[in-house]
């Protein structure tokens, strides 16, 4: 139940871009769902055709989890600098995942044989931090990027940065997630 209630926001978003009349009931569902009006971060990522679509998130709780799905679907959807905004003709072959993170823990290491041997493959999802430069993985990511190296490295570029960062020593935190996933046709709208 609270698993669909989170994929039917998303989608209910998504939907409210393409027909106006197509509202979501904030109070109704913050009465309905108390668990909605908790701080918490999310991430809402959408796939065409079993290829990456559109994924925004929160790394850190900033607003309701209700405001934080509701505009991260959104944002998946229109405002990935990645794509073009999502079109009507899509949703049809549309797979759509809600991730709720755990708060982000500063994860201590020595070096980065130690951090590589810290992390955890498919439960963690880290944040690189150094500098200006930031960039976040899923633990999701874990399906094809499959060793803690690959994961790094790969962390490491979507930061804008080099694997020689880790010489540095940047900031490294880790989260976990709770995701739900379903296609897009097969869920209910509000």
């Amino acid at each position: 139940m609270i698993d669909s209630i989170l994929l039917r926001i998303a989608k209910t978003a998504i939907l409210s871009r393409f027909d106006r009349n197509i509202e979501i009931d904030r109070n109704k569902l913050l009465t309905d769902y108390p668990f909605l009006q908790l701080e918490a971060a999310s991430f809402v990522t959408l796939n065409y055709n079993h290829q990456l679509r559109g994924c925004i998130g929160s790394i850190i709780a900033q607003r309701k989890l209700l405001d934080d799905i509701i505009q991260n679907a959104e944002s998946a959807a229109f405002n990935d600098y990645r794509f073009k905004p999502l079109s009507k003709d899509e949703l049809q072959n549309l797979h759509i995942e809600v991730s709720i993170l755990t708060p982000p823990e500063e994860l201590s290491y020595t070096d980065f044989d130690n951090l590589r041997d810290k992390i955890r493959p498919d439960i963690d999802g880290l944040i690189l931090k150094y500098g200006q430069n930031q960039g976040t993985f899923l633990p999701q990511v874990w399906e094809t990027l499959k060793t803690p190296k690959e994961f790094l490295d790969h962390l490491s570029y979507k930061a804008g940065l080099s694997p020689s960062v880790y010489e540095k020593h940047p900031t490294i935190y880790r989260y976990e997630v709770k995701a739900i996933e379903n296609y897009f046709d097969a869920i209910a709208p509000l």
